[in-house]
């Protein structure tokens, strides 16, 4: 996006375009699955806590990981495959700032309806399941925080509450894009810069804010660089 600010000639080579495919179905499917982990391990945290160390450990951490970045190359892939098979012989101009498979199959010399069905299945089962999951793990949360006391459970809702916050932003913009698109251009490019430029950038901010060890270093940078200073007078 910054490039295409910065020339004229504002293209792609289709590698490049394929390229962009794959990382923008690899890496969010692959955070879905990491979100969904992130939960399950806020409900060992909450519900078991003093078996959490052994529940959690580092075997079932590396598994967690590996089974969300196998989800992600595997939906990736699977997408890349589909849209290297089609013909296209016709007009390659894309109404965005970078290659979404939305739009790349509009650019098919074939109709393309019946492909973008399949491929909005494909992005609906990877959203919608991981959604469900995620709705499940916070209904168990808010019945073991409400079952808690009152103490425990305003630890644990702040503890969720940045989880929460990062997972309606990242599946809100998706659900619209792939899952249920509105077929309207202003707010498909509305969204597609704010799934992939804001959420990103609201991420570390939002998990870092809630953190009480930044905080503090915060804290601490703010009184030594930028709070008042005495200034000495030379004689």
């Amino acid at each position: 996006m910054v490039s295409d600010y910065l020339r004229e000639n504002k293209t792609i080579s289709f590698p490049g375009c394929m390229t962009q495919v794959f990382f923008t179905h690899c890496i969010p499917a692959g955070e879905m699955v990491l979100l969904v982990a992130m939960a399950y391990d806020r409900y060992v945290a909450i519900s078991k806590p003093l078996h959490y160390f052994t529940i959690m450990n580092l075997k079932r951490c590396t598994g967690l990981v590996l089974i969300s970045w196998t989800t992600g190359f595997i939906h990736a892939m699977s997408h890349l495959v589909v849209i290297l098979e089609l013909p296209f012989c016709g007009p390659n101009k894309i109404d965005s700032y970078f290659c979404d498979t939305p739009l790349l199959i509009k650019l098919a010399c074939m109709n393309s309806h019946d492909v973008g069905i399949l491929m909005n299945t494909g992005c609906g089962i990877v959203a919608i399941t991981c959604f469900i999951l995620l709705l499940i793990s916070y209904t168990c949360i808010l019945i073991t925080v409400h079952q808690s006391s009152k103490s425990g459970a305003s630890k644990a809702l702040s503890t969720c509450s940045a989880h929460i916050t990062v997972v309606m932003i990242f599946f809100v913009p998706c659900i619209f894009i792939y899952v249920w698109p509105l077929n309207s251009t202003w707010f498909d490019k509305f969204l597609a810069v704010f799934y992939s430029v804001f959420t990103p950038l609201l991420n570390p901010a939002i998990y870092t804010l809630r953190n009480k060890e930044m905080k503090n270093a915060m804290t601490r940078f703010i009184s030594k660089y930028i709070g008042p200073k005495k200034i000495g007078l030379e004689k």
